[in-house]
């Protein structure tokens, strides 16, 4: 099996790792991870790596993510989503204007402290934090600085309580349960996620991925696909990519003067094409951060 990152449509009801799982069958291999998490509940975009593409899985987990989802407003919940049990009795909605709503999503946008759901898979000593939930600990999670670089309604409906269906662009770490769980609070009606479909991690969107079935596995990114689309690029020579490979430092003759000082990673490409590894940069000469063997096929 050739190393690359998959992009998955996930369906409503799978687990992340039902469908590491089931790619690892595909794939004939064990060496299979995720870059970032969806609960069964969620649909969309999940980013997967495959053998040696693996490390690039670190790059990955830290991208600014888009998603679509509803809210619903009356009622919170223990778990900020619809399948938690409710929290009180349903609160009478009629008199949230549209107003009021802009107010206090304006509120939750931009860089703003938020506190993470409880049933979340941050660990707490060691352990889960939905675990722990779930045993009926009560679980009181710090307050992480987060970005919200777009929170807009795009449709309202006040036909069976109230709803919205909203779009988030967010940095990583950013939960949208808790954002449908604290507008509601600033509400002071409550609310929780009906729905959750991403559609966008960093310049990967749903649209390119594919479906859990026999024919997943061609729509596979090559490692030297993806990095150069997360980070600039320079061709090395096959002496420069043997010294690469052992470790030690070069001066790329193909070097950009632009790169010549860079502490972002660089992709290095093989004469071939393939994906050499990531160096950064000091007045011209290049220092490798990791290196990736030569299981890609070349496109």
């Amino acid at each position: 099996m050739t190393s690359g990152i998959l992009l998955v449509d996930k369906p409503t009801g799978m687990t992340s790792h039902d469908v590491v799982s089931r790619v690892r069958r595909l794939a004939g291999t064990r060496k299979v991870g995720h870059a970032g998490t969806l609960d069964p509940l969620a649909t969309g975009l999940l980013v997967l790596g495959i053998d040696s593409a693996t490390r690039l899985l670190t790059y990955l987990v830290g991208l600014d993510k888009r998603y679509e989802a509803t809210i619903r407003l009356g009622q919170a919940t223990t778990t900020d989503d619809v399948e938690g049990e409710p929290l009180g009795s349903p609160a009478d909605t009629v008199a949230v204007s549209e107003e009021s709503i802009r107010t206090a999503i304006e509120a939750l946008t931009g860089g703003i402290e938020q506190v993470p759901s409880s049933v979340s898979a941050i660990k707490v000593a060691g352990r889960r934090a939905y675990d722990l939930v779930r045993e009926g600990e009560e679980v009181a999670l710090p307050a992480r600085r987060v970005t919200v670089s777009r929170f807009d309604v795009m449709a309202t409906r006040r036909a069976d309580g109230l709803e919205l269906d909203v779009v988030v662009e967010c940095s990583s770490g950013t939960y949208i349960r808790a954002l449908a769980r604290d507008l509601g609070a600033a509400l002071g009606v409550g609310g929780h996620l009906t729905a959750l479909r991403r559609t966008r991690v960093g310049p990967f969107t749903v649209s390119d991925a594919g479906g859990l079935d026999e024919c997943l596995l061609a729509g596979l990114l090559t490692p030297a696909e993806v990095a150069t689309r997360l980070f600039p690029s320079v061709r090395v020579d096959a002496a420069e990519v043997v010294a690469l490979t052992q470790g030690k430092r070069i001066r790329p003759a193909a070097l950009d003067t632009a790169l010549a000082d860079s502490d972002a990673p660089i992709a290095t490409l093989a004469p071939d094409g393939r994906l050499v590894g990531l160096v950064t940069t000091s007045q011209g000469t290049a220092r490798v951060l990791v290196n990736f063997p030569s299981d890609e096929v070349v496109s």
